[in-house]
């Protein structure tokens, strides 16, 4: 069982961390940047893959963070500051009705998917495999959906309501970056 109050502090010094990283960014991206670097450094149950069944056989545990952005022309969804993710997928375009990221994008809510194996509908995004659990919160400017900080492990259960509820705090200081930085050229 994880401990709560050391998940909490980590997160706060994760938060600080990347909060003053991003305040000093050189543009939106790195500000981004920062933000899901943090979320990747404190979130997770890193204790997960010990689990019976977390992982399938010729499996590892590993991470990715990342944002996806909602294009201006509303036609879809851009990667940018990613953490974990293949070289070639930056800037990876993905449909706005495409796997989870759409579901997000069409309810304009958080979502948690604890063990992906449990929904059917779960696409995989990711190159190089398929992700056990993932979570996903909206980033808002007032009520306009900008995009959606992401983050997935390959170990099932890595994430719990306790990750996303943090997750959330990262998205809304990503939205204050995005106020106070320019737009991102996709």
């Amino acid at each position: 069982m994880r401990d709560v109050d050391e998940l909490r502090r980590q997160v706060l010094a994760e938060v600080a961390r990347a909060s003053e990283a991003a305040a000093n960014a050189s543009d939106l991206e790195a500000a981004l940047s920062a933000l899901t670097l943090g979320a990747f450094t404190a979130l997770g149950d890193r204790s997960a893959p010990e689990r019976p069944g977390a992982l399938k056989s010729g499996e590892t545990q590993f991470f990715v963070a990342g944002v996806f952005v909602v294009r201006a022309q509303g036609d879809g969804h851009v990667l940018v500051a990613e953490h974990g993710f293949p070289p070639e997928q930056h800037r990876l375009f993905i449909g706005p009705d495409i796997g989870h990221p759409g579901w997000v994008y069409r309810h304009q809510r958080p979502l948690l998917l604890g063990n992906t194996d449990e929904h059917q509908d779960f696409k995989q995004i990711l190159k190089t495999s398929r992700m056990g659990s993932a979570m996903y919160a909206p980033i808002f400017l007032g009520s306009k959906m900008y995009g959606q900080m992401i983050m997935a492990a390959q170990a099932r259960t890595t994430f719990e309501p306790v990750d996303l509820d943090a997750l959330k705090i990262f998205a809304a200081t990503a939205a204050v970056c995005c106020h106070t930085h320019s737009e991102l050229n996709l």
